[in-house]
């Protein structure tokens, strides 16, 4: 049966746009350290351009891009992420999420700031990403649908 929304047009231009909005997603959380952006938004911006596709073309062509049982490992991924930075500062005699006090094999502690925000944006923006997917497969096609 078909779905009142499959079109091949809807769908081509879905999938013209998508790589240009997860480019523009990744150039935020890349730059979100020094400038206005972060993980958050380019988590969602990630999302967004998965979620275009998997609005245009459908289940069968959404599953395609990223499986639904691949979510929930990916947000745990980047909350993992997120605090393993935190906790490695910690115990290296810092404060959570202290970049200076992360392992330095000589950078001085000016990159060690820069990297230690670009790791934390990267885990931020994966766990954004994979949540929002999984919120909108919940919601559209509930729990038990794989």
């Amino acid at each position: 049966m078909k779905n009142q929304m499959d079109s091949p047009i809807i769908l081509l231009g879905a999938r013209l746009l998508s790589p240009y909005i997860m480019m523009f997603g990744l150039y935020v959380i890349f730059h979100g350290h020094y400038s206005p952006g972060g993980g958050f938004q380019g988590g969602a911006l990630l999302a967004s351009s998965i979620l275009l596709v998997r609005i245009a073309g459908g289940n069968v062509v959404g599953r395609l891009q990223i499986k639904k049982v691949l979510t929930t490992p990916m947000a745990a991924t980047g909350v993992i992420i997120y605090f393993a930075t935190g906790l490695t500062s910690l115990f290296l005699g810092g404060q959570f999420l202290d970049y200076e006090h992360l392992p330095n094999p000589g950078i001085e502690p000016e990159m060690l700031r820069y990297w230690g925000m670009l790791i934390i944006e990267l885990g931020i923006g994966l766990a954004v990403m994979a949540i929002l997917i999984m919120i909108y497969d919940n919601l559209t096609y509930g729990e038990d649908h794989v």
